[in-house]
């Protein structure tokens, strides 16, 4: 077990540059990771949940009740700034109707489970992170099916039934059952929680490696462009989440936790949204891929960038 807990510790700190080697090996080499079918995206993904709902507890929702303002804000704030974010930078980049709807997919889904380990490299207010994160992955089923519908009505057609119905099975469920699973068997969660970085991992850089590798010469025939879009709407995020901090004068922990929170997005979630929902449009799912990279990479730096301010204060 202290092998597996080394192993697990290994690839959570080195997650970044594991998952930036997956992608440029998926891009340059593809036949290397083409045995990873995209029809398991959905089933990485729920794994991944199923972590999630693994560390949760009651107390990570005491919050809602004792900050109800805090939570509300950036709960307001995620679905409608990095959304319309996402709008823009299509317009103005002039994406394609199956970038545009990747990249909106990023935009509308809830903040993503590496937000919380950012915070906390960040040394931001981590149960402000949790619960925003827990909180909106709960709404997401309501409001990213209603979202990616305002935003793409007129370009393509959203099923938003059949989306919230995908979120409840990949998201919702799973995480109710690692949640329960908690509650019941606290010791034997507790034995196997040590690993779960290692579960995240490798299943992020399955997702990544199968999106990449099977729309590889797609992705080259694109050139930058989706790469600066995925880039400026995460930095565009992060900027705009300290500033809502500012404007609405938080403290400096609370400020950068919703930094974080709305620059980093559950990409692998918009990866799975467009594999199922728009299986029509094979680019759609590169968005959420290059965003799962990307932002790990932004966070770490975004967390030492933090430290240095907390230095200079």
């Amino acid at each position: 077990m202290n092998l597996l807990n080394n192993i697990s510790n290994f690839l959570g700190k080195y997650m970044a540059v594991i998952v930036l080697i997956v992608t440029v090996s998926a891009l340059f080499v593809p036949q290397t990771c083409l045995w990873i079918s995209l029809n398991w995206i959905n089933y990485l993904l729920m794994i991944i949940m199923f972590g999630m709902g693994l560390t949760l507890k009651f107390d990570d929702f005491k919050l809602v009740f004792t900050r109800p303002k805090d939570i509300i804000i950036g709960c307001f704030a995620q679905f409608t700034i990095m959304p319309l974010l996402a709008f823009m930078l299509c317009k103005l980049f002039n994406l394609d109707i199956a970038l545009m709807t990747g990249v909106i997919l990023v935009g509308a889904c809830p903040g993503g489970t590496s937000s919380n380990v950012i915070t906390y490299l960040s040394k931001g207010d981590v149960a402000l992170s949790v619960s925003m994160t827990s909180i909106n992955t709960f709404l997401a089923p309501v409001f990213t099916p209603l979202i990616t519908y305002f935003l793409l009505r007129t370009t393509v057609n959203v099923d938003t039934i059949a989306m919230f119905i995908s979120i409840i099975n990949i998201v919702i469920i799973p995480i109710l059952l690692g949640f329960v699973i908690n509650k019941f068997f606290a010791k034997f969660t507790q034995k196997i929680i040590k690993i779960l970085p290692m579960v995240s991992v490798i299943g992020i850089c399955m997702i990544v490696a199968s999106v990449v590798s099977h729309n590889a010469a797609k992705i080259l025939s694109t050139g930058l462009i989706v790469f600066i879009v995925v880039i400026l709407h995460n930095v565009l995020g992060y900027v705009c989440g300290f500033g809502v901090g500012k404007i609405l004068k938080f403290n400096t922990a609370k400020t950068k936790a919703v930094s974080v929170e709305i620059g980093m997005q559950n990409s692998g979630l918009a990866t799975s949204l467009a594999n199922s929902s728009f299986s029509s449009l094979a680019m759609a799912t590169v968005p959420g891929a290059i965003f799962s990279v990307w932002h790990n990479i932004s966070g770490a730096i975004l967390a030492n960038i933090f430290n240095h301010w907390n230095e200079k204060k």
